[in-house]
Order: C-alpha cells, then sequence, then structure tokens
C-alpha cells in the first residue's frame, strides 16, 4: 500500500527545506504550488517558475497528449483482450450446453451478447 506524503502543514517553513520540496513533489493543485511559491524561498520560486515553463512549451503538452493517449490505447487493448477471453470461455460454456443465465453470471455478459454467441456458433 502506497503511503501518501502529508500536505503542507500551516507551520511550514523556509528552514524545512525536506518537507518543502517533499510538498512541491506531491502538490496537486495550483493553489498548493502557489502557497509553496508565496513562502518566498528562492530555489522553490525558481523550481515552480521552471515547472509552469516547461509544462506551458507546445513540446511539452504534445508529449503530455502522446502520453495520455498511449495510456488509453493501453487500457483499450486490456479492455479487448478482457472481452475476447470472456467470449472464449463463453462459447466453451455453450458446448457444454450450459444455461444462459449461468454463462451470463460467470462471464459478466450480457445475455444478448450469448444469444448472439449461440446462434453464430
Amino acid at each position: 500500500m502506497e503511503k501518501a506524503l502529508p500536505k503542507l502543514p500551516d507551520d511550514a517553513d523556509q528552514e524545512d527545506m525536506l518537507l518543502l520540496w517533499l510538498s512541491l513533489f506531491k502538490a496537486d493543485t495550483e493553489e498548493e504550488l502557489e502557497r509553496i511559491k508565496g513562502m518566498e524561498v528562492p530555489v522553490m520560486s525558481r523550481a515552480i517558475n521552471a515547472y509552469y515553463t516547461i509544462t506551458a512549451s507546445s513540446e511539452f503538452r504534445e508529449k503530455e497528449r502522446l502520453r495520455e493517449k498511449a495510456r488509453h490505447d493501453e487500457a483499450q487493448a486490456l479492455y479487448g483482450a478482457r472481452r475476447e477471453e470472456k467470449f472464449e470461455i463463453a462459447r466453451k460454456l455453450i458446448k457444454r450446453n450450459r444455461p444462459v443465465s449461468e454463462i451470463a453470471e460467470d462471464t459478466g455478459l450480457m445475455y444478448e451478447e450469448i444469444e448472439q454467441l449461440r446462434i453464430r456458433m
């Protein structure tokens, strides 16, 4: 199980650089970044400004778009493979003359899908 880092405490100060860096890496929102930047710790401000500069570039946005597309494509491929596996199991159960309700329960397929599969076999 992944242990979450605590949010930047209200009493954090510029002396606790480790906590500031951890908070910077864990920041999920613009507000959290701006809160860290508002502490006016020069190295933190430079890091946040560098982040804004990088993320504003069209090259970065295109790379992020391609990464997101790759994640989506992978998820779709996994979904398709799992779905095909369910159909393969359904085919085997149909060959064994199992009731449609049992096949639906075992595979998660809809009754209509199983009936169509039965017709095509």
